[in-house]
């Protein structure tokens, strides 16, 4: 599949908010429970400075598959050079090797914005992500017990970083 990575648009903001919803019900990539609207993904993707870039991935007809986006990791000053990410992939796409494309420029897209590290976190029960993840090189921190809950049911993270 040839894939287009170019950075977040507005027009992509109704796309992104349906991939990140489906994320949002799979109950694998994120804490979140409540569905987003499209406004809230806005000030998500596009209330951050402008070095925390969003990267989306089409095919060739133009379809939006997927995106990756460049998050604060603390916002003290100490902390400029690290960066938290997330990646979501439109849910009949995943395992094609879009979230691998779109890592790969994530972290080229860091390295140009001044980044010296990418930290993440991710449900500990998110096997599909941990194994992308140290193929890529990130090595595992650890996890935090009981971080949050999914459904009433408390969820372990396990926490990686990558050296860039």
């Amino acid at each position: 599949m040839n894939l287009i990575i170019e950075e977040l648009t507005g027009e992509d903001l109704k796309r992104i908010t349906a991939i990140y919803n489906e994320g949002i019900e799979d109950r694998e990539a994120t804490l979140e429970q409540e569905l987003k609207t499209v406004e809230q993904v806005e000030a998500w993707l596009l209330g951050k400075s402008s070095r925390y870039k969003t990267l989306v991935a089409k095919n060739d007809e133009g379809l939006l598959l997927g995106f990756a986006t460049l998050n604060v990791f603390n916002p003290r000053h100490c902390y400029d050079g690290v960066a938290d990410f997330s990646i979501y992939i439109k849910r009949s796409y995943r395992g094609q090797g879009i979230g691998r494309a779109l890592l790969r420029e994530l972290e080229k897209t860091a390295k140009e914005q001044g980044f010296y590290k990418l930290v993440l976190s991710t449900p500990d029960q998110n096997e599909s992500s941990k194994k992308l993840y140290q193929k890529a090189g990130f090595t595992l921190v650890g996890t935090y017990k009981n971080q949050g809950k999914i459904d009433g049911k408390w969820v372990d993270i396990t926490i990686m970083e990558k050296m860039l």
